[in-house]
């Protein structure tokens, strides 16, 4: 949902338990609204009451669906990576040639970092260890299984001979890479998504992709 979706939906100044049929869209709502917040000032500098008033509620009313506030930074974590996961999974079972597979991991990993309504990577990136270690342990699960896509992909392109010189730390380089464009990335600023996708292949292979040479 966009934040001009979210912001169009209006919210009853309301005391008591959300009524029926609520409690699916506040979540949602509480989960976006404070992913932004912790984002750009960060979990430690985020209140409750921030959170409440971006999502216009009373101030008690998020406890219905989230206990702590950490509970909504796990939350943040764990949906959006496994929408990461669904998305990778789901490329690595397309039939692509070793190449095309990476180039499209590539582009959706740089889509999922850059989208301008997706903050839970930034989040991830840098509120680490305000998790608590139950959470942490189930992201690890979610991220291994979303690095282990990652290394079959790369594997099978080692195997084919596209790469020339292939190591034992690429996919660590590649992450490294391609996660410091949140800093630098600028929607609408020079190179979009799919042509910074493309330009990474460039970098990676050291020659143009099979994706963008079609």
């Amino acid at each position: 949902m966009s934040d001009a979706a979210v912001d169009a939906v209006p919210h009853a100044k309301k005391r008591g338990r959300p009524q029926k049929g609520e409690g699916g869209g506040l979540r949602a709502q509480l989960i976006e609204k404070s992913a932004r917040l912790f984002r750009t000032k960060g979990y430690e500098n985020t209140t409750v009451r921030d959170i409440a008033a971006a999502a216009g509620i009373q101030a008690g009313s998020w406890f219905y669906h989230f206990k702590t506030k950490q509970e909504i930074l796990a939350a943040i974590m764990e949906q959006g990576m496994e929408r990461a996961l669904a998305e990778v999974e789901t490329i690595a079972a397309a039939p692509l040639s070793p190449s095309a597979r990476l180039h499209r991991l590539v582009e959706a990993h740089l889509q999922t970092l850059l989208a301008p309504d997706h903050h839970f990577i930034a989040v991830l990136l840098y509120e680490w260890r305000s998790l608590d270690a139950p959470a942490r342990e189930r992201l690890i699960a979610l991220k291994d299984r979303y690095e282990d896509v990652w290394d079959e992909a790369i594997a099978a392109l080692h195997h084919s001979g596209d790469w020339d010189m292939p190591s034992q730390f690429d996919r660590l380089l590649i992450f490294g890479a391609l996660n410091w464009t949140v800093q630098w990335y600028k929607p609408g600023v020079g190179a979009d998504v799919p042509q910074l996708a493309a330009q990474a292949m460039r970098f990676i292979l050291r020659k143009p992709s099979a994706v963008e040479a079609q």
